[in-house]
């Protein structure tokens, strides 16, 4: 078993970006351009390693190497999207990996493209990039190729033993396993050995509803593998688990006019086997809350409203400015009761929000990651 954050320590000592490996300061791939530039990337990797893993890293400054970390980005349906856009789509992964010396809340994106030894070409338009282009890696570079497009294995050996160099063992498994109970000691850690080989830990604040448990400020890592597989700050989370499974199912906290309640978004299981394998299955099941129209057209007008003031620099009255901490989840609730436009707005107050308030920021990535999930199911 690959120890991730080992071949990223391995990648960024031994190489510059080529062929079978980039590096990215960060990505966005809730916009037309960061998505394109995204798929491009993947396409080229893909077409360029057809015997081999390639990977990205995100999270990395391109000059020195240093490692600054993104948010957490739950991954369970990136798959649909370069399914929608990619003819020939490989298999790609997107996995968390945290290291000790970034802040709590961030960690250090690895995409692990798998080889299908055929040519992937984009199936529709997306951004400045036409349905049917080819990429190829030239050097550090994704570029578009229309003539003498050949498959070369070039990579493998080398590849090969970047990974061979990154396998775990006994005592990175249990340095993991100590790091992980001394840093989350303020929220009852805890661990499981499963099939007698995977180490998950797991830790959160605890919270007893009724008969039910719940849990905050979730952290969840295969010590295995040195990936985090759940983070939330926000969300309540139930955790529940059996000899051979892990299951984790996801709330959110959503409402209006300081009427709120949690609604189950998504539940994740991770599968445990006899042969030192895992697999990780991923349900949405949002039910979207239902308000009454005139209720929301109210709402949405005065979120409109809020939003123009923003954008012409005016003073937001008190009232405005206890609305604005709403502006986020009220337009995502709008949008999820058939207010098309909603997102658009969502997506033009970005900017605002984030000059107005760090803290309010937060808050709407953590609206944005609902609305990806929604939108990609």
């Amino acid at each position: 078993m690959i120890n991730k954050r080992l071949l990223i320590k391995n990648l960024l000592a031994h190489n510059d970006e080529n062929s079978f490996y980039d590096k990215k300061r960060k990505i966005d791939i809730g916009y037309k351009e960061g998505k394109a530039k995204f798929l491009k990337h993947i396409c080229a990797l893909s077409n360029s390693n057809p015997k081999n893993n390639s990977y990205i890293v995100i999270g990395v400054k391109d000059e020195d190497n240093k490692i600054i970390g993104v948010d957490f980005f739950d991954d369970s349906k990136i798959q649909n999207l370069i399914n929608a856009y990619l003819t020939n789509p490989p298999i790609v992964q997107y996995e968390n990996i945290p290291f000790p010396h970034l802040q709590d809340d961030k960690v250090v994106g690895l995409v692990t493209i798998r080889p299908i030894d055929s040519i992937t070409s984009l199936k529709k338009n997306i951004w400045k990039y036409y349905g049917g282009a080819v990429f190829f890696r030239d050097g550090s570079i994704s570029m578009p190729k229309v003539f003498d497009i050949e498959i070369k294995d070039l990579n493998s050996k080398i590849v090969a033993a970047i990974e061979n160099h990154a396998q775990n063992n006994i005592q990175l498994t249990l340095d993991g396993v100590f790091d992980f109970m001394n840093k989350r000691r303020d929220y009852q850690p805890q661990y499981k050995v499963f099939k007698e080989y995977f180490v998950l830990c797991w830790s959160g604040d605890k919270k007893q509803v009724k008969d039910e448990t719940f849990f905050s400020r979730v952290d969840i890592e295969l010590v295995n593998e040195q990936v985090r597989i759940f983070y939330s700050t926000l969300d309540e989370v139930s955790i529940t688990y059996t000899d051979d499974a892990f299951k984790i199912v996801e709330y959110v906290k959503l409402g209006l006019l300081k009427s709120y309640h949690y609604y189950k978004l998504e539940e994740k299981i991770i599968h445990f086997e006899n042969n030192a394998h895992y697999s990780i299955e991923t349900n949405l099941i949002f039910e979207p809350p239902q308000f009454d129209k005139k209720v929301l057209h109210h709402i949405y007008n005065s979120n409109n409203a809020i939003l123009k003031k923003l954008e012409k620099n005016r003073t937001l009255n008190q009232n405005e400015t206890e609305d604005l901490k709403n502006l986020a989840a009220s337009y995502l609730i709008c949008y999820l009761n058939g207010f098309e436009d909603a997102l658009l707005k969502l997506e033009i107050s970005k900017p605002y929000i984030k000059d107005y308030n760090p803290k309010l920021y937060n808050s709407y990535k953590e609206t944005m990651r609902i609305l990806r999930k929604v939108k990609y199911s």
